[in-house]
């Protein structure tokens, strides 16, 4: 982990990835899906609170008639005011418009968390990354089907695209 990371409100979104009932409840690790949830939905709080944008992102399957139970996000973490993006691939960006709604915000920083950790957020921060967006990545609020693969992304790739903290070191400021 790093140093304490100071947003600047007006610059920063927290992104949420793949909180739906079905992902929340799989067996997971490091933590539970219900924690990764929990703390997620504190740091949406905060960043509501801040005035900050709250992107959430979900999955749907492509080419089906109907998607599975439990697929949309989980009730109550969507506020009005957020951005919800549906996704039909492993990251958030490939078709979704959400490159141009966090420009039209003023956003150039992203705070990740949501499941899995080295699917769904890994491959959407790479994205994120490639297009030009500061990365932090909040380990404490992620999960993987593994703890070795949560381990990986979090100890190995995430320190190379950005920084990795706990929620609880996170601040805001305006720069």
């Amino acid at each position: 982990m790093t140093a304490p990371v100071n947003l600047d409100p007006a610059r920063s979104a927290l992104v949420l990835v793949d909180l739906m009932d079905r992902i929340v409840a799989l067996p997971l690790e490091p933590r539970k899906g219900t924690e990764v949830l929990a703390a997620c939905e504190e740091l949406a709080t905060a960043f509501r609170s801040a005035g900050a944008p709250v992107v959430l992102i979900r999955v749907e399957r492509p080419r089906v008639a109907e998607q599975p139970p439990g697929s949309g996000l989980v009730a109550g973490l969507a506020r009005d005011g957020d951005v919800e993006i549906v996704k039909r691939t492993i990251g958030g960006f490939q078709g979704t418009g959400l490159d141009d709604r966090l420009r039209e915000l003023g956003v150039t920083t992203l705070v990740f968390g949501g499941i899995a950790t080295n699917l769904g957020v890994e491959s959407t921060a790479r994205a994120a990354g490639d297009l030009g967006y500061g990365l932090v990545f909040v380990e404490d609020a992620m999960a993987a089907f593994t703890a070795a693969e949560h381990e990986a992304s979090v100890r190995l790739d995430f320190p190379r695209l950005g920084s990795v903290v706990r929620a609880a070191e996170l601040t805001f400021g305006r720069s």
